[in-house]
């Protein structure tokens, strides 16, 4: 079992624009011609920031249209957020906050040895990297530039470096690049 974040990027480093949305990613090419397939298909757990889970509140037309289905998962989702959310109905949901620690014990039972998805944000992959509980990070460079938005990856991390595994071109538009973590 690994704990992922796979995510897509903007050339200059943003997940989201500043009010959170990713329309910029559908016109780069169709998930089904990248890694996701392969990778959805071992996971057995997800952890969602909430400007991610309310993004897909906000956009259930876009989400069907691009997988088939208004809620994308079939997995149990474990959603971090300081305040009350509506529920997506027939969505496996489990709000929580604080610290990542015990929720991805959680996790990890309810995988089944499958592995964890930090889908995002940033912020949060950022709170398990610190935990010393994130194994890899998958990221799918676009072929565009934001200028401002949601980071990446908002951490300082020198040392040790992140060893880079693989490098694989999708299409006209994306980079997939593969890191496993590092530990000291």
């Amino acid at each position: 079992m690994k704990t992922q974040y796979y995510t897509a990027t903007s050339l200059d480093g943003f997940i989201a624009t500043e009010d959170d949305s990713v329309d910029w990613l559908f016109p780069l090419g169709d998930p089904e011609e990248t890694s996701y397939p392969e990778f959805i298909a071992a996971v057995g757990a997800l952890a969602m920031g909430s400007a991610t889970y309310e993004w897909l509140l906000r956009n259930v037309d876009k989400v069907a249209e691009q997988t088939g289905s208004a809620w994308p998962y079939s997995q149990p989702v474990w959603v971090f957020t300081s305040r009350e959310l509506p529920r997506f109905a027939g969505a496996d949901l489990r709000f929580v906050q604080g610290d990542v620690r015990p929720v991805h014990a959680a996790m990890a039972k309810a995988a089944g040895g499958k592995n964890l998805w930090v889908v995002g944000g940033g912020e949060l992959a950022g709170q398990f990297f610190d935990a010393g509980l994130l194994d890899e990070i998958i990221v799918q460079v676009g072929s565009v530039t934001l200028g401002k938005g949601e980071p990446l990856f908002p951490r300082r991390h020198t040392n040790p470096p992140l060893r880079l595994v693989s490098v694989r071109q999708i299409g006209a538009s994306f980079a997939e690049l593969r890191y496993d973590v590092v530990r000291a």
